[in-house]
């Protein structure tokens, strides 16, 4: 697990360190950017995405938003918050909140490296996890674009109950 997530970060940092320059339209310098994901994943496990699962008569739901600002072409800082629930007798609300950045290889292919947190209501120790995820942007017009993806969540904390996770996510995000 240990050499995945080095290589990822080695892979990333070779991405972030061979920017290109020029004006990249959404993507450029300055621009901000506001994203809503839908995760197909399970809701509340390291992610602030738009979630619903039922299964055996339990429902579980997470809602989430994300922005960031593009400090050089391509490259996004970017933060997000969430919040998930689910109807299962004894189940707990969490609270989940992400830093990380997004490269856009060649403005189309968006790269996410980030470190998210959840909160759970009266646990004793709250997981973490260190994400990787990477897609492809379809940019409709000047300020939309639609972002399918992959994402593995790595839990950074064996003791809090959480597991490693791998979700499929369409992201919509505003470009401004």
């Amino acid at each position: 697990m240990k050499k995945l997530m080095l290589t990822a970060l080695a892979v990333v940092s070779f991405t972030f360190a061979n920017a290109q320059d020029g004006d990249t339209g959404q993507t450029a310098k300055g621009k901000w950017l506001i994203e809503a994901n839908t995760s197909f994943g399970a809701p509340g496990n390291g992610n602030t995405a738009f979630g619903l699962r039922s299964r055996d008569g339990e429902t579980d739901w997470g809602l989430g938003l994300e922005g960031g600002y593009f400090v050089m072409d391509d490259l996004a800082i970017k933060a997000g918050l969430g919040y998930a629930d689910s109807s299962e007798e004894g189940a707990l609300s969490t609270f989940t909140y992400k830093i990380g950045a997004k490269y856009y290889i060649m403005s189309k292919i968006p790269v996410e490296l980030s470190y998210a947190g959840l909160s759970i209501e009266d646990a004793d120790e709250n997981p973490s996890y260190l994400g990787i995820q990477a897609g492809y942007a379809w940019f409709l017009g000047d300020n939309v674009s639609i972002e399918p993806g992959l994402r593995y969540n790595a839990t950074l904390n064996e003791d809090a109950d959480a597991e490693s996770n791998l979700q499929f996510n369409v992201g919509f995000a505003l470009h401004f």
